[in-house]
């Protein structure tokens, strides 16, 4: 299959498009969605996008048996091929994530969107968005959020929990009731009810995950991913788990000495 080069264009004249050919499966039964990330990446680039579209099974084997190719989506560029979807994000200079690359995007994602709830209820019930309590429903909802997380997978949760934890190394039922106790806690605490339930639970979750995240990344100096954002996760052990878990106790000891029973 020949892909011509594009001709430059006439001096004093628009520069034609650019033109890209893209290669994407498209059946009855199966609308490939790297296929359409190609597209729409090469169309916000400025490229004018052949777009073919293959229809059958049989026509993308055919395909990719003639190119040597083992997936599809494939973009052409001026006679040369770029590859599939990644290839081509790399190809515009985008950072594509290895597989196992850590990332603190997870948690700086849920964090903000916890803030932004936190202030919304705090608009909602106290007319300004910047409160105490707006602090502390931030606290509480990201807990909630982060047993949520732990809670779509207990398992999953549990193995990486147990690889820091102190607590759960010594008695490893707790790696699997943890989840709980951090959702219990923080539903407690928007509520403002049964604080000397959720005091204490905080109060202990906390000071053990602090004292576990501290020893095995600043005294230990072992390089782990957290198990704060679900068993499945990237994100690196260190400083943000810490903070979490100090954040914890922090506002258990507050609702304990500041907040009526």
């Amino acid at each position: 299959m020949k892909h011509t080069s594009v001709n430059p264009g006439t001096p004093g004249l628009k520069p034609p498009k650019r033109i890209a050919h893209l290669y994407r499966m498209a059946t009855a039964d199966h609308l490939c969605p790297f296929g359409l990330k190609s597209l729409h990446l090469l169309r916000i680039k400025g490229y004018h996008v052949d777009d073919k579209q293959l229809t059958s099974r049989a026509e993308t084997d055919a395909f990719k048996q003639e190119h040597g190719v083992s997936s599809t989506p494939q973009t052409f560029i001026e006679g040369g091929r770029v590859g599939g979807y990644d290839d081509l994000r790399r190809f515009f200079g985008q950072h594509v994530p290895e597989e196992g690359e850590t990332s603190y995007r997870p948690v700086i994602a849920l964090f903000s969107v916890t803030a932004l709830m936190a202030m919304a209820m705090s608009i909602f019930l106290l007319g300004s968005p910047i409160t105490l309590s707006a602090l502390l429903w931030f606290v509480a909802f990201s807990m909630c959020v982060l047993a949520i997380l732990k809670l779509q997978n207990v398992e999953q949760f549990s193995t990486m929990f147990l690889n820091y934890d102190l607590l759960a190394r010594r008695w490893v039922p707790y790696a699997y009731l943890y989840p709980f106790g951090e959702a219990l806690a923080g539903i407690l605490m928007i509520a403002g009810v049964l604080k000397w339930v959720a005091v204490p639970v905080a109060l202990f979750i906390g000071t053990v995950g602090a004292v576990s995240v501290f020893k095995a990344v600043y005294i230990d100096k072992r390089e782990l991913k957290c198990a704060c954002v679900g068993g499945g996760s990237n994100v690196p052990l260190g400083f943000i788990s810490l903070t979490e878990n100090l954040m914890m106790i922090a506002m258990a000891i507050w609702i304990a000495f500041a907040s009526p029973a």
